[in-house]
């Protein structure tokens, strides 16, 4: 079994990376961020001396930048910088720097060691854990990327004090995604939060706990080949609709895509395995109210089928599916056909109403 990844969460972010960097040896640090977290987060770590003395590289902010030139930019600071296989990479940012920032420090000189440090409640529950990384290629998401896990994921929740409520929901989606496939009484406890007037107290052990499903996953299967897919749930219709919105020019955060494809995979689940209908009615109201609907037309149906056959999870020509027989009950290795997923579609215009 893989080692299981330190993952570290603490109310004190500057003086728990300190502690961190100083167990390494390293010969240079560098510090990835956006332009955002270079602006709005660094200014936490001003008494983390290793920051501070570490050679600053910025990307553009947002997941329209998690492409080959800021891969390249990124590659390009660290040679000219002297960068070498002891050198350390701390990724600052949320899903789309430690996505890109963990893919450059995976490839550079075969290797070089880093910790990522989410901003963002998605950036938490999601990206920086379980050893993905990658970015956008071809109009694909995440399509050209590695597994390696960071050496330490810290934490802090000093982030989420002060992120927006849009942030906050599109990490939530994923917290959801989490209960989906854990238990009865975990799932239940995030569906009536109401999270347009979240409680902070209440939401961090909550995170805490998705966290560590997300963990227990990931340990079992650190390369999906079997268990590990249950955490794709929501995400092949998911990824389909975030593709589209960007071909619209109307790009919707990842969390968001994710919330509407959890309720289109629950649709299918009950088509294909008896998935309770009320179990979807309960998330289609929770969806809705906190996320709005996406809307979608008949239309649209061959290009999202189309972006579908582009996911990673297929085999031959069969669309792969992790579909629910009920809460905590995973299938994973379901396959629909086109016939199928239009059913889908269908179903979920007649719940939102488009």
């Amino acid at each position: 079994m893989k080692e299981q990844q330190e993952v570290l969460f603490t109310p004190h972010i500057s003086r728990t990376l300190a502690d961190v960097l100083s167990r390494y040896a390293y010969d240079k640090l560098f510090v990835l961020t956006d332009t955002n977290t270079r602006r709005y987060c660094m200014p936490l770590f001003q008494d983390c001396e290793p920051l501070t003395q570490a050679m600053p590289i910025t990307i553009p902010a947002d997941d329209t930048h998690k492409n080959l030139e800021s891969l390249s930019s990124v590659w390009m600071v660290l040679s000219r910088n002297g960068a070498t296989r002891k050198s350390f990479l701390v990724n600052l940012g949320g899903g789309m720097v430690t996505d890109l920032g963990a893919f450059a420090a995976s490839t550079f000189k075969r290797g070089i060691a880093f910790v990522n440090v989410p901003t963002t409640l998605l950036g938490a529950v999601d990206a920086a854990v379980g050893g993905k990384t990658g970015i956008n290629f071809n109009g694909l998401k995440n399509e050209i990327g590695v597994f390696n896990s960071a050496r330490s994921v810290v934490i802090g929740t000093e982030f989420f004090h002060t992120l927006s409520s849009e942030n906050l929901l599109s990490g939530y989606a994923e917290m959801l995604k989490h209960g989906l496939i854990s238990d009865a009484a975990t799932y239940d406890r995030l569906i009536e939060m109401d999270m347009l007037h979240p409680d902070m107290q209440q939401l961090l052990p909550l995170l805490e706990a998705s966290v560590q499903v997300k963990e227990r996953v990931v340990a079992e299967d650190p390369f999906e080949k079997g268990l590990r897919k249950s955490l794709n749930l929501g995400h092949t219709v998911g990824h389909a609709f975030e593709s589209l919105s960007h071909e619209r020019n109307q790009p919707v955060m990842h969390g968001y895509a994710v919330a509407w494809g959890l309720v289109c995979e629950l649709l299918l689940s009950h088509l294909q395995l008896g998935f309770p209908v009320e179990r979807v009615r309960q998330l289609a109201a929770f969806v809705r109210r906190h996320y709005g609907v996406f809307y979608i037309t008949c239309q649209d149906y061959d290009r999202l089928y189309e972006r579908m056959t582009h996911d990673k999870k297929n085999e031959s020509s069969h669309i792969n599916f992790t579909l629910l027989a009920d809460v905590g009950c995973v299938k994973i290795n379901c396959t629909a056909d086109k016939k199928e997923i239009e059913a889908m579609l269908d179903l979920y215009r007649d719940l939102f109403n488009i």
